[in-house]
């Protein structure tokens, strides 16, 4: 696939459906190097997830019997926002693991929620049965093109307003998000893939050499909780760890919480667990800069459980 096509595309596609989010320079969280922060949890629904699902709905014909997604929570927020801003009816997977806050937020939205037992893998079952059963599109929360190019816009509107960074530092669930990553850049920088240590679909990926099952639990659970990486990020990240282009790290819930603390200490960002899963590998020591290393990091959602102003 010719992803720098497909990229370029679905960020044509969904200017003016998304927010450009912004970029802030900083020094501290305890590092001795600056580091260039993007401010993804600002999206709209909070979290980049509203890019692929934008990406999807604008790309496709919808049937009438609507959409369905089966989600951890926030890309069912975003799928329930992008259609009703669209005019599609959705019906919404979470399992009850998402959280009052990103069940509320997709309750709010008007899209069809139903709330399962279990963990993601529970609430896709139940989607694709639905999808089965009515004729409804599927949007899958990171395994699909549209998805990933979606999320791949996030880099290249990041690489427009002037990244600088050797090295990009990102959380990883499903995917998408990581996935986007590396088929935009395309080895031109190095990508660190960061999952926690109780839920690491890529990271358990790449030592057995295809996708497995990974038991899922912890503080981020219900943002990157998948138990299997997806097909696509598979193949880019194994192309890209060969050639030394992509480092995995697993970190600790206790670092994760962390730097989810540091960020609302040093620079009131307040994000979810999930958001500063990437910052902690900085912090906590897992992934340590070489000598005039210049790093970015991602903060990729902002849902906290319970909402702290709800």
């Amino acid at each position: 696939m010719d992803w720098t096509t497909e990229i370029k595309a679905a960020t044509a596609r969904i200017t003016g459906h998304t927010q450009v989010t912004p970029v802030l320079q900083c020094q501290g969280f305890g590092l001795d190097i600056p580091i260039e922060i993007k401010l993804e949890q600002m999206q709209h629904t909070g979290s980049f997830k509203a890019r692929g699902a934008f990406n999807t709905l604008l790309s496709q014909d919808i049937p009438a019997a609507g959409l369905v997604a089966a989600s951890g929570g926030n890309h069912g927020a975003a799928v329930a926002y992008a259609a009703n801003r669209l005019g599609h009816k959705a019906r919404i997977y979470v399992p009850e693991m998402a959280g009052s806050a990103k069940i509320a937020l997709i309750r709010n939205s008007g899209a069809d929620l139903q709330v399962v037992p279990g963990a993601y893998a529970n609430a896709l079952e139940l989607a694709q049965a639905y999808e089965r059963e009515t004729g409804a599109m599927q949007v899958h929360a990171y395994d699909a093109p549209a998805t990933v190019a979606g999320q791949g816009s996030c880099f290249a509107e990041w690489q427009a307003q002037g990244l600088a960074a050797d090295t990009v530092i990102i959380a990883v669930g499903g995917g998408g998000l990581v996935g986007g990553a590396l088929a935009w850049f395309q080895g031109a920088k190095k990508i660190v893939a960061v999952e926690p240590a109780t839920s690491c679909a890529l990271h358990a990926a790449l030592a057995a050499g295809a996708p497995v099952d990974v038991e899922v639990s912890g503080v981020a659970a219900n943002a990157l909780g998948a138990r299997r990486i997806g097909a696509i990020c598979f193949d880019l990240a194994q192309q890209q760890h060969q050639t030394g282009r992509l480092a995995s790290l697993i970190v600790s819930d206790e670092a994760i919480t962390a730097a989810q603390s540091a960020l609302w200490r040093e620079r009131r960002l307040l994000v979810e667990p999930a958001g500063a899963t990437a910052l902690a590998a900085l912090t906590c020591g897992a992934y340590q800069p070489a000598p005039g290393e210049k790093v970015a990091v991602l903060l990729c959602g902002g849902n906290i459980a319970p909402d702290p102003l709800g």
